[in-house]
């Protein structure tokens, strides 16, 4: 577990040529809160964006199934907002992370 999120969201954004700023909404698959308050500082993430419909601690984990939820959750938040951009991460055991960007293609 870990700051995994924070090097897969940098990275993501980079590939896609996007800035975090360019996001309008993030969510991070949070273990514990503890884990989610150290990549929220490591990357300077706005409370007002970040997950706005409640993370893992709040919905739970399923398992096997967090990186549909996260998808499935970002894109109908895109849509219901008429949002563009999202980015959603979550760490992976031994300290990796992984994370994906959204574009809503309803804009």
């Amino acid at each position: 577990m870990g700051i995994g999120p924070v090097e897969a969201i940098r990275g993501a954004l980079k590939a896609a040529n996007l800035t975090l700023d360019d996001m309008d909404l993030v969510e991070i698959n949070e273990a514990f809160a503890a884990q989610y308050i150290a990549c929220e500082r490591e990357l300077g993430l706005d409370r007002a964006k970040t997950n706005v419909n409640g993370g893992a601690i709040a919905l739970g984990h399923p398992l096997g199934a967090s990186g549909a939820r996260i998808l499935a959750h970002l894109t109908h938040a895109l849509n219901r907002t008429g949002k563009t951009y999202a980015v959603g991460a979550a760490c992976i055991g031994g300290g990796q992370g992984i994370a994906v960007i959204l574009k809503n293609a309803q804009l």
